[in-house]
Order: structure tokens, then sequence, then C-alpha cells
């Protein structure tokens, strides 16, 4: 057996699962260089919500984050998410977009890209993966992990095949809620290793307490690698504490050959961060507990938060058992799509207004009738035709895959954000979030323009004789 490979994510998802991506690169730069000289197998760094996260609230130019990163870690393999057609926003983009941002993220020191589709409709990765392999980087396509009737080994070998014929160069199972439990990891990674050749990557969260379990088995299953959170920003929301995946396998045939010294003082210094986010409010010391209700519910931490929220903005908290109850009723009917961004929002948010309005699909929201035409792509189980007509009234389903119906669209956003453009990549920083990036490209010139003229100001100060 080759040594377990590790994927370390406390730069992206370990703080993106528990202090909604507010680490800055001013806190991570002092230790970058010590992250680089352990030996992981790839680093998470950048994409998921990172992106939206530095122009909304960090005022941080993401392509100028991942530049140093790179710069400070040129040893490790740096890796990213992406949502296959939405990218890193909320819609889907056409093509000529698409592969500019790949190219772009490549050149700007990503080796990695993570892809996945929120409904596992194989045509909404399909210019990812070409467009990432044009450019030379690794196209690791990511299976959304759900449970339900239709969710069989079946259904995960084909699309595992399917993955593979397209040309991925490695498979991830993405358990975004922690659904996965002990056993069925062993014995998913067990069917999927059978099926394909390409190396197979687990990724599961550590809400319902399995996390470190699923690993162990899906380990001795064969898996090639698995995500990771040093220990102060892991367990919770967030993923298994590196420390104790290292310490679980030293000196056996999966050794990870990392070194538990060299990680511990890794771990100091973000222990000094954990403290920092506790004291600042950042990190809610309840994001580390563990909630089994999950399993219950089938609900990720995330959308559950979500749900409570809707109910209490509209003083109906005390209908949260109906809602998580009118989830799997709505997914049914939706054609049972697997519970990640967008469709947990999508999904969520329908149930809510089924309870409150007191009449099931009495107000319909704009993103589940996209849904339910066909907008996001194929649902894993077809929409049955009656209840299409019912949302969609006389508009004709999509049965094509949805970015064949956009028009190029590069030429036109470089038009509209012309006049704040420094870099090429601003484009796609507008394209991905066109209402909140003008903002912070004004902040990013007053920033200049103030240091500027300090300059100015230094350069033609007069000196009296």
């Amino acid at each position: 057996m080759a040594k377990l490979n590790i994927t370390e994510t406390v730069l992206r998802d370990a703080h993106q699962s528990l202090i909604a991506t507010r680490m800055s690169i001013d806190e991570m730069l002092p230790i970058l260089s010590k992250i680089d000289k352990i030996g992981f197998y790839s680093a998470e760094v950048w994409g998921g919500a990172t992106f939206d996260s530095c122009i909304r609230f960090l005022n941080e130019d993401p392509w100028e984050r991942l530049r140093t990163i790179r710069k400070e870690m040129p040893n490790t393999k740096l890796q990213m998410l992406f949502r296959g057609q939405n990218m890193l926003g909320y819609r889907h983009y056409a093509d000529d977009i698409l592969e500019y941002f790949v190219q772009k993220s490549i050149a700007n020191g990503i080796d990695i890209i993570r892809i996945f589709d929120a409904l596992n409709d194989i045509r909404n990765l399909e210019s990812a993966v070409k467009a990432a392999k044009k450019e030379g980087g690794h196209a690791q396509i990511a299976i959304s992990y759900t449970i339900g009737e239709v969710f069989t080994h079946d259904y995960y070998v084909d699309y595992a095949k399917r993955i593979e014929s397209l040309g991925a160069d490695s498979i991830c199972i993405k358990d975004m809620a922690a659904l996965l439990t002990p056993y069925e990891a062993g014995s998913l990674v067990a069917d999927l290793k059978k099926a394909v050749k390409i190396p197979i990557q687990l990724h599961t969260h550590y809400t319902t307490g399995l996390a470190s379990m699923c690993i162990m088995k899906a380990v001795e299953a064969g898996v090639d690698g698995v995500d990771t959170a040093m220990s102060p920003l892991a367990l919770g929301t967030s993923h298994a504490p590196t420390e104790s995946v290292v310490a679980a396998f030293q000196g056996t045939e999966h050794d990870t050959g990392l070194d538990l010294v060299a990680l511990s003082e890794i771990r100091d210094y973000f222990m000094t961060l954990r403290k920092k986010y506790i004291e600042n409010g950042l990190l809610d010391p309840r994001m580390l507990a563990t909630d089994a209700n999950t399993l219950i519910y089938q609900v990720p931490g995330g959308m559950l938060s979500n749900l409570l929220s809707q109910l209490k903005q509209a003083g109906k908290e005390d209908q949260l058992k109906d809602v998580l109850q009118e989830v799997p009723k709505v997914r049914k009917d939706a054609g049972f799509p697997p519970l990640v961004t967008p469709t947990s929002q999508i999904v969520g948010t329908q149930a809510v207004f089924n309870i409150i309005m007191g009449e099931r699909y009495k107000t319909v929201t704009k993103e589940f009738k996209g849904l339910v035409k066909g907008e996001y792509g194929k649902t894993p189980v077809p929409v049955d035709p009656e209840f299409q007509k019912k949302i969609c009234g006389d508009e004709k389903p999509i049965t094509c895959r949805p970015a064949d119906l956009l028009e190029p669209e590069l030429e036109q956003m470089r038009k509209e954000c012309a006049e704040w453009t420094e870099q090429e990549e601003d484009v796609l920083t507008y394209a991905m979030f066109p209402k909140v990036a003008p903002k912070f490209f004004e902040k990013r010139r007053d920033a200049k323009y103030k240091i500027d003229s300090a300059h100015s100001d230094k350069e033609n100060k007069v000196h009296p004789i």
C-alpha cells in the first residue's frame, strides 16, 4: 500500500466551516512557510466561499491572496474548490468566462482544482475538466455524497465511471453534510476502487462525530487520500484533526510520513488564532459540538442554521420541526437533489415557505422554479411532469446542458468593469460578484490613492536649509 495522502484544509474549508471564511491573509502569512515544509499531499487554500469573503468582508484581493500563498508555499500543491459551471458564484456562467477563470487560477498558483456539481450532473463539469487539463492542472471531480432511496452504490459507481471517462485525474467523495457512516465509508470506497483506476480521496465533516471513524474504515478499504484540519480548527462542522489522523496511521502500511513534532509547532500558532476568534466572537464554541441530528433530518449543519434564521425573521421559530419534516418532501418533489450549495438553500427556503404560508407551493421562489425547470441541470431523478407544470406553468423545461443556452459573456464583462480594472483578473472578480466587486474596487483605489498621496507629500516636502 502507498502512504496515505493528507490534504490540509485549515487555510480554506476549516475556517469556512467554523468562522464563515474570515481568516485573513495577514493571519495566515506567519505560518505559511512552516506549513509548506510539512510535506502535505496538498493544501486547500482557495475557492469555495473565500473569494466572496475576501471582497465582501476582508477588503482583500483574492488573486493577491493566492499569489502570496503560492510565493510562501513553493513546495506544496495548492488546491481550490470549484462549483462546476457556477465556478465560485451562484449561477451558471458561459464557457468563455469559465475557461478564462480556470486559466487564471492555474497561472496564479493553483495545482489541483476540485470540481463538483450540486446535482451530480456530469454535463456541468465537462468544460471545467477540459479547461483544467488544457492548462496542465489536476482535475479532481467530487461526487456530492448524499443518502436516499436513489443514492445506491450502483448510482455512485456509475457516476465514478463516467467521471473517469471524462478524463478526471482523481475522484473525491464529498460528504459535505457529514451523512457518511464508518462502515458505509469502507464499503463505498471498496466498490469505487474496484470500478475505477484513478485515485480516490475522502472529504467528510465532523458534524455528526463520525469523521475519524469514517477515515479509518475508508483507509482500510484503500482510499488514497483524506482531508483533515489542524486540530485548533478541527471538529464540529469542520474536519477530523490532522495530527490525530497522522498519529493513527503511524508505523502502519498507511503511514502518512508526516512529523507530529513539526505539526505541533503549527498547532501552537493556530491555537493562538483560535483563542482570538473565540474572544472576538467569530468562533462560537457551539460550532464545535457534535450534532447527530444531521443523520435524522439529513440536513447539513449550515442549512439548519439558515432555516432557523429564516423562521426567526418570520416569527415562526416554533415551526422548525414542521420545516425539517417538509424538507425531504420538497427534495423528493424536486428530483432528489443532493443538499449542497446552492440546492440546500433552494430546497430549504421553499420548505420554509410551504410551512409558514400554510399551503404547499402557494408561494414558489424563483430559484426553486429554476431547479424544477432544469436551469441548474439534470436532477438525479426526473421531476414528475405534472409537478413541473404546476410550478413552471407553460414554460418549457430545459433538457440540454444549461450552459449551452448562454451566450459568451467575457467581453461584455470587460466593458462593464473597465473603469475599475487594474489587473486582468479583475474581470473575473466582477463576473463572480457584480454587485459587491465595484465597492471593493473603489476601496482598493482609495487605499492606493492615500498611499500615493502620502508618498508624494514625502517626496515634495521642502527641507529648511
